[in-house]
């Protein structure tokens, strides 16, 4: 059984670093939220809630019958949900100044060799979550779009509903935004030895068979946003692949190579 003054000496002096961690962690999320109300305010001025959801809204209103618009349901829709897609925009463009701040909360504590495979995992994750958004958004959209009103009666008026355009769009820009994240997620299973690049080659055909099956729960029930996200993300799986090669070898510890040489030797 330990002795009270014995634990109070091996916990004297860790309640300092604890707080002064506490206290940086507190600094960057308020850096972090400074920079989204920031530019959250420059886009109330300009361009606007209106425009930015018109902008949001344009692939779909572009595929609607001549004279159809979008329209609101609830009292308050008008002046929620362009509020909700401001912020959301100011989010997306504060997402460096966002992550800069992580990175420089956990960077401190990490090796160099860590640095180097923390760091452009970060660069990459947020770069292909935006072009996961912007294939959604400039091909996606309009291909599914046009494809659904093709199949719609003439005899029904098309009028969507702008808080359940919202919540579709949110969804997908998830879906392909994650759905390119692929390489990440191979990369690092493979840097963390969970996989190797053997098992990852053979697992090639269930990725395809899974990329399928994801695609078909959650995009719309019809054939052209569901090849449009499996079939990049089979594309991402190889990239993956062919990433964790170089990345494995280019971020190994210092003394890796020495531990492996004594292993191979004993």
């Amino acid at each position: 059984m330990s002795e009270p003054g014995k634990e109070r000496d091996e916990l004297e002096g860790t309640e300092a670093p604890f707080v002064s961690h506490l206290v940086e962690l507190r600094d960057r999320l308020i850096r972090a939220l400074i920079a989204v109300g920031v530019v959250f305010g420059v886009l109330m001025v300009w361009p606007g809630p209106g425009p930015l959801y018109d902008l949001l809204a344009a692939p779909l209103v572009a595929n609607l019958p001549e004279g159809a618009t979008l329209i609101a349901t609830n009292v308050i829709s008008p002046f929620l949900v362009p509020l909700k897609i401001t912020l959301l925009a100011a989010f997306l463009i504060a997402l460096p100044v966002v992550l800069y701040q992580v990175w420089a909360f956990v960077a401190p504590g990490l090796y160099s060799h860590e640095k180097k495979m923390v760091l452009p995992l970060v660069v990459s994750s947020t770069v292909l979550f935006f072009l996961g958004v912007a294939f959604c958004y400039f091909f996606v959209f309009g291909q599914v779009f046009k494809f659904i009103q093709s199949f719609a009666p003439k005899s029904i008026t098309a009028a969507p509903d702008i808080e359940a355009y919202l919540s579709f769009v949110m969804t997908m820009f998830i879906a392909f935004g994650a759905a390119f994240e692929v390489p990440v997620a191979v990369v690092v299973l493979a840097r963390l030895g969970v996989v190797t690049i053997e098992q990852l080659k053979k697992w090639r055909g269930y990725f395809i068979v899974g990329a399928f099956v994801v695609a078909a729960i959650i995009t719309p029930p019809d054939v052209v946003s569901q090849l449009a996200l499996a079939i990049p993300m089979c594309l991402l799986y190889e990239l993956g692949i062919w990433c964790a090669k170089l990345f494995i070898k280019h971020t190994k510890a210092p003394d890796a190579d020495a531990e492996a040489k004594a292993d191979s030797a004993a």
